[in-house]
């Protein structure tokens, strides 16, 4: 509809932009004709006639005149004082008023162009002469034109339709397979992607940008699905260990002392599962806050001295030696919430995989512009292809080889959830068996 009423706006300007150009070039020769000729007239007291009248006639016989003018002399009443022998028996009727004006008129069923202009003798008007042309030649073509304007119009449309339709159908094959395979995609079959066009156009992209985003979607619901599978046995391993407990207990009477010492290993594993749940209900927090809780600064010394009080006891009972750099943490405000749980957490795994008697090795600095807090442990370290799994959820380099430290894998995802939150960096490297270095940059 759109191309449609443009081209008939198109098609419009030409037929009109051209019946106005053959009408004016109509109107310029009859114009001059008129002002010739309104020198060539003579008065002869109350009559008004042609100079040379004769030669006129001689020339017409002489001549062959492809399109003639036709010339007519009337008094200021009407009457026809005089006229152009190429009229012979005819005569050209006034109409309207004689300004100058052009108008279409018919001489013996012939279209014709008409002016007239006035006579003027001593100021006054003394009669009117008349100038006629033959228009059919001329609105012959402005005809045809209007003819071939009006065909041309159908057909184009007519074509341009069928054409447009092809291309377009096209065009949206693509988009048609690309609604099919997301009809197709469900939950469990996320395997399946859009095929992408041979030409690299904005469907190719729009394609290319579908089956990136449906990889991101897979790698997001298998992460969250081995989340949960590690979740359920991390919390599954507590409640049946309970369990076994309990049920060794009342399969017989037990002396005090056992009854003791199985309440409190039943206590221990009821405060590893809630230790373990804080911890999931953390990383549930930081999915959602998106940042809410970065509202609060606190100096960077204070979240320090606050994390190693917690750890106090565990430290004393390692014999941990803790070496403090800090000297410009107070002029170093960070968000508390999540800068508390990223301090918290790296401390907290130093001094777990920390051996008896090690050092601990705590420095702030300013780099560029930013602060970056450095944690370096005599520890047992981290295996060197372990480094690029750290981040995930519920793993623990070397599990089996330290199964006498508590933890569920959680810390260091939670602490790289926090600083994604504050745009905050987080570099670890560590030499298994000599120690790890944590660098986080705020």
């Amino acid at each position: 509809m759109a191309t449609a009423i443009i081209m008939a706006l198109v098609f419009g300007t030409i037929f009109f932009i051209v019946r106005g150009t053959v009408i004016q070039n109509l109107d310029n020769d009859l114009s001059y004709e008129a002002e010739k000729h309104l020198n060539e007239i003579e008065f002869v007291e109350d009559r008004i006639q042609f100079i040379n009248k004769q030669e006129w006639q001689e020339r017409e016989h002489t001549e062959t005149q492809v399109n003639p003018v036709f010339i007519q002399l009337n008094d200021k009443h009407g009457s026809v004082m005089d006229r152009s022998p190429n009229l012979k028996q005819d005569f050209l009727i006034i109409q309207g008023k004689a300004d100058g004006g052009h108008y279409n008129a018919e001489l013996t069923d012939i279209p014709i162009r008409q002016v007239q202009l006035p006579i003027l003798k001593d100021g006054q008007v003394k009669g009117y002469i008349i100038a006629a042309i033959s228009s059919e030649s001329a609105f012959s073509v402005i005809s045809r034109l209007n003819e071939v304007l009006i065909i041309s119009y159908f057909v184009i449309v007519v074509g341009l339709y069928f054409v447009s339709r092809f291309l377009a159908g096209r065009s949206m094959r693509p988009i048609q397979e690309m609604t099919r395979t997301i009809t197709h995609i469900t939950q469990n079959n996320l395997n399946e992607r859009v095929s992408l066009p041979k030409n690299e156009d904005e469907i190719h992209y729009l394609s290319s940008s579908f089956n990136d985003l449906l990889e991101r979607i897979q790698k997001a619901i298998e992460k969250e699905k081995q989340f949960t599978s590690d979740a359920s046995h991390e919390l599954r391993t507590p409640l049946a260990t309970l369990r076994g407990t309990l049920e060794v207990l009342i399969r017989k009477p037990r002396s005090q002392q056992e009854y003791e010492e199985k309440i409190l290993y039943s206590l221990e594993e009821i405060d590893r599962m809630t230790a373990t749940l804080e911890q999931l209900l953390t990383l549930a927090r930081l999915e959602t806050s998106a940042g809410s809780n970065a509202k609060s600064f606190v100096p960077l010394s204070r979240l320090i001295e606050e994390s190693l009080s917690r750890f106090e006891n565990l430290i004393a009972e390692k014999k941990l030696k803790i070496e403090l750099n800090v000297d410009q943490s107070e002029t170093a405000r960070l968000p508390h919430f999540y800068s508390n749980i990223i301090i918290d957490n790296i401390l907290n795994n130093a001094i777990k995989y920390s051996k008896e008697g090690g050092k601990i090795v705590v420095g702030v600095d300013w780099v560029d512009g930013r602060i970056v807090c450095t944690v370096r442990d005599e520890g047992i370290g981290i295996k060197e292809d372990d480094l690029v799994n750290i981040y995930d959820s519920f793993y623990r380099s070397d599990a089996l080889g330290h199964k006498q430290i508590p933890g569920n894998g959680l810390g260091l995802a939670i602490a790289k959830k926090c600083a994604n939150a504050i745009q905050a960096e987080l570099k670890i490297n560590s030499i298994f068996g000599k120690g790890t270095k944590v660098q986080i940059t705020f």
